[in-house]
């Protein structure tokens, strides 16, 4: 069964990497995914700007790094570090307008087949359905700790009947055997959470963390209250940054993490434990400015793949 399919468009792949087309053959330390389809509310949905960013985030691949052999000073070095890192860009996931559930499929399925192959997923949304098929595909690395930079709690049981958009992926994993603590980072202002939304996360044990508490005290508190030695999974919904940073996105809102707060966060969490996948998700590239939503995502992906090569994680 074909999975994905090759990007068309600009860059052929994310940050120059091979393409790789072949997941049941796949030879890979670091593997990026694109899957551009959540699950939509509405007719209009199906096909959201969200859509388009993994290949807007690939057209900006010269602006997130200039070349993988250049000197990046916030890595210390190359991006690689010299090491013989083997990084793919596996396509997108194709969307079946006859099947609307079938890319959610799909995207479970090319994730086991990353992480049988021992790779390391970067994922490219789409809207922030994209971690419900995500964390399923990784129900064989728990306990995970699941680590979300948002604006929004997203715990909504269903929208229009639908319970698996982008309102809902903390509640649904949370309902994943496989996940444990679930730290949600960069909450402000209104988004689709009630207060019984609010109620059930608490309930669940959630750790809330405002913008506000991070501005006051800082990354190092949240990493604190992170337990030591875990494995963690990280969401990035670009609306959980500031708009400063992150323009093109559908619910900006002042007051949003920061990119050395962010940083902070990823090698923090390197040092920790062991991360075992990665998405950055929710980025509208008609309404972004001057590419910088997607650099901006694009920077972090670079910090967490400098961090993971630097921790040893693809030593042979």
């Amino acid at each position: 069964m074909t999975l994905t399919s090759a990007p068309k468009t600009g860059h052929a792949t994310f940050l120059y990497s091979e393409l790789a087309s072949d997941l049941d053959r796949l030879q890979a330390d670091i593997a990026f995914l694109g899957i551009p389809y959540g699950d939509a509310y509405s007719f209009a949905e199906i096909v959201n700007d969200q859509t388009n960013m993994p290949a807007a985030m690939r057209r900006a691949t010269d602006r997130i790094t200039r070349s993988i052999e250049r000197y990046d000073f916030d890595l210390g070095g190359p991006l690689y570090d010299g090491r013989p890192i083997r990084t793919v860009d596996c396509g997108d996931i194709i969307g079946d307008f006859r099947d609307l559930g079938a890319h959610y499929r799909k995207a479970e399925a090319a994730i086991r087949k990353i992480r049988a192959a021992g790779a390391l997923p970067i994922v490219l949304g789409g809207d922030h359905g994209v971690p419900i098929p995500v964390l399923r595909g990784l129900d064989g690395e728990g306990p995970i700790t699941l680590i979300q930079i948002d604006q929004h709690l997203d715990w909504r049981q269903e929208v229009n009947g639908v319970t698996e958009g982008y309102s809902s992926p903390i509640r649904r994993a949370s309902e994943m055997a496989h996940v444990g603590e679930i730290f949600q980072i960069g909450l402000r202002a209104t988004g689709s959470a009630r207060t019984e939304e609010v109620e059930a996360a608490k309930a669940y044990g959630a750790h809330l963390v405002s913008a506000y508490e991070v501005h006051e005290k800082g990354m190092e508190s949240v990493l604190a209250r992170i337990p030591d030695g875990g494995r963690y999974y990280l969401t990035v919904d670009l609306d959980g940054m500031d708009p400063a940073i992150a323009p093109g996105v559908a619910g900006p809102c002042p007051g949003g993490v920061t990119f050395p707060q962010a940083r902070s966060l990823i090698h923090g969490l390197v040092k920790k434990g062991r991360v075992v996948g990665m998405d950055v998700v929710e980025i509208t590239p008609r309404s972004d400015v001057n590419q910088i939503t997607c650099i901006t995502a694009g920077r972090l992906i670079v910090n967490m793949i400098g961090a993971t090569v630097r921790a040893g994680y693809f030593d042979k």
